[in-house]
């Protein structure tokens, strides 16, 4: 399930009876635990850090852990705790459209004003942390919750608000577990996860239908995309976009809305995308695709963007690439294209 992040950093070794398994054991939960920290904190880059940390610190507190309370609930308690950690004084991570309430004019818009990558919430595989299995309804359920609106709205919560919510309501903790992980009362946190619940509710009032990969329709579209996409077939590439679909461009300020917007954008500024090749991935709960662009050598393609798509209604709404080629090798995905 972490297919393709980076684990190989070195751990506490110990001669202890046992310690293997016990290892094999912490390995069990590294998955699970590696969604919990990219929710909390919206990074994959962090989710990673994050969970070694999780990892270093379980192992060098053995010693207390003594088999008192559960080997999950132990190894949640710390990443929590690592996440909180993280998230002090930290900026809030968000997506273009959540710094300017105004779409880019494409005549104006370029690549030129570039924020940090901090500033943005950042994209993860459906492999790395989802199941994959068990119960759809429950897959559903998890699908959602790494859905680019949902993980952009949690960092609008204060951290152990979204603590709280993610253990109730994606992980299904009771009420007293929850109290007793945070070291707080059952009351404090059912009050936390009233108030969660509301500010994510007014936030995501438009969030788009959820991504069947099996629906045949979602299907054709995908490969109706990929086919304008590729042959740079602008008139092609309209009919499939919504009237109002919203394109951005993280670590850039820059968002685009309307097909036409798009359209002049990519025949202007973002004509250099002619020619490039889109390999299929699974991303925060929706379709996506690694979008390799022609070789400045000339000779095969490399890395350029993570694409994220969201879809209703047969069309595409919303289109957000994440140019970050960093991602490329967290996610295991080719360095070149032949």
């Amino acid at each position: 399930m972490m297919t393709g992040v980076t684990t190989d950093r070195a751990r506490p070794g110990s001669t202890t009876p046992g310690a293997a398994e016990l290892e094999t054991r912490l390995d069990e939960h590294r998955g699970e635990l590696y969604g919990y920290c990219y929710r909390m904190l919206g990074s994959a880059f962090d989710a990673d850090d994050a969970v070694q940390d999780t990892m270093v610190r379980a192992w060098r507190g053995l010693d207390r852990f003594e088999g008192r309370a559960a080997l999950r609930s132990w190894l949640y308690r710390i990443a929590t705790n690592v996440c909180l950690d993280l998230l002090n004084g930290r900026q809030r991570r968000a997506l273009p459209m959540d710094l300017s309430a105004s779409p880019s004019p494409p005549v104006e818009a370029s690549l030129a004003a570039r924020q940090p990558e901090v500033t943005w919430v950042e994209p993860v595989l459906d492999r790395q942390v989802l199941a994959g299995d068990g119960d759809p309804a429950e897959l559903a359920v998890e699908r959602e919750s790494i859905r680019l609106a949902f993980v952009a709205a949690l960092q609008y919560l204060p951290p152990r608000q979204r603590a709280v919510l993610l253990l109730r309501d994606v992980l299904r903790w009771k009420a007293d577990e929850v109290a007793e992980l945070l070291d707080t009362s059952v009351a404090s946190v059912n009050s936390a996860l009233q108030r969660a619940r509301s500010s994510l509710a007014a936030r995501r009032a438009s969030a788009s239908p959820a991504y069947d990969p099996l629906d045949d329709e979602h299907r054709e579209l995908l490969a109706r995309y990929v086919d304008a996409f590729e042959r740079y077939d602008i008139d092609s590439l309209v009919g499939l976009l919504h009237d109002d679909a919203t394109q951005n461009m993280p670590p850039y300020e820059m968002w685009l809305q309307g097909s036409s917007d798009i359209v002049a954008w990519m025949l202007g500024p973002g004509h250099g995308c002619r020619g490039s090749r889109l390999v299929p991935v699974t991303v925060n709960g929706s379709p996506g695709f690694a979008h390799y662009r022609k070789a400045a050598s000339g000779t095969g393609h490399d890395p350029f963007a993570l694409q994220v798509l969201e879809l209703s209604g047969g069309r595409v709404v919303a289109i957000t690439s994440f140019l970050d080629t960093r991602l490329f090798e967290l996610f295991g995905l080719p360095a070149h294209l032949d």
